[in-house]
């Protein structure tokens, strides 16, 4: 066992019981990703997923699973869509990113308190900082507002954007996103735009954020023409299954600078260890996990594909 997992008197257990909360969360690798590096660490550590719509719980009923869990033992939660917002009634305190983003992703269960954390941010930052360091942020488009275009917004900004435009196919998601982010960073420094003005707003702009679900496996192709792409752009991904969507290998192939999803993914799931056992992850080991597990998973899915139905 390695040095660091030997007990002492302050330092961590090296037995952990955590869980993901939230809907249709089978194919997530969160599971494996954790698992590996805690193996890597020497430590007992299992990681359970806790599907609401397979445990036949709504998602406004996400308190008694919180409870549940603390009271069974566990150490710690990852909580995804459509728990984010949902939890926070249930916590006992929230670090100052989870608060001033109104949605938590992890909750810790410590001296019989839960508090609540959001990865999510210092997650997407991270893998910005490592896989777009020169990029230029003046003026930067971000399509999609949801919960995870609320945490990739506090992430540009925090990084430095001077201002962020907002796209969503829901006006008013884009405008209550927009004002939250100025009441956070200072007027002006979000705006909203609707989908018509979005040629019009690459045009002008040093990079993209695409934070919408097109892409994904279950919902294939480009989130918007592949016309509206010049090398100028810098194009930075949240989907991370695949790893390369369709937007990141025709922006790939048009010279454009280009962020995959795997980096947020991974960098959040850094966060969260950290967060449930108060040791170091290896960052760089658990990106190289994270491509062994997306490349067994697309060489499954190309081997079980139907010719002619892709």
């Amino acid at each position: 066992m390695p040095q660091d997992s030997q007990d002492s008197p302050n330092s961590p257990q090296d037995s952990y019981l955590v869980g993901l909360i939230g809907e249709g969360i089978g194919p997530s690798l969160s599971p494996a990703l954790h698992e590996r590096e805690a193996d890597r660490q020497g430590l007992r550590y299992l990681y359970r997923r806790l599907d609401i719509g397979e445990l036949g719980i709504r998602a406004e009923n996400v308190g008694e699973l919180l409870r549940a869990a603390r009271t069974v033992g566990f150490d710690g939660l990852n909580v995804t869509h459509p728990c984010k917002q949902l939890v926070i009634e249930h916590l006992d305190e929230l670090s100052p990113q989870a608060a001033a983003l109104g949605a938590v992703n992890t909750v810790v269960f410590e001296g019989g308190r839960a508090v609540g954390h959001n990865t999510d941010v210092t997650g997407f930052a991270a893998s910005f900082a490592r896989g777009l360091p020169e990029a230029r942020m003046e003026r930067v488009v971000q399509l999609g507002a949801g919960g995870a275009g609320a945490a990739v917004a506090h992430a540009v900004l925090t990084l430095g954007a001077g201002r962020v435009v907002l796209v969503d196919a829901l006006p008013e998601r884009a405008a209550d996103l927009a004002a939250s982010l100025n009441r956070h960073f200072g007027e002006g420094r979000a705006v909203p735009a609707g989908p018509d003005t979005l040629a019009a707003q690459l045009a002008e702009a040093d990079g993209i954020v695409h934070a919408t679900p097109t892409g994904m496996a279950a919902h294939p192709g480009l989130p918007f023409p592949a016309e509206l792409l010049h090398p100028a752009l810098w194009v930075a991904e949240v989907v991370y299954r695949p790893l390369d969507t369709e937007l990141v290998r025709t922006a790939r192939a048009l010279g454009c600078a280009v962020l995959d999803g795997g980096g947020m993914a991974v960098f959040q799931a850094v966060d969260a260890f950290r967060l449930f056992t108060g040791r170091e992850p290896d960052a760089p080991r658990m990106l190289t996990h994270l491509a062994e597990l997306a490349a067994t998973e697309d060489a499954l899915r190309a081997a079980t594909s139907t010719p002619g139905t892709d």
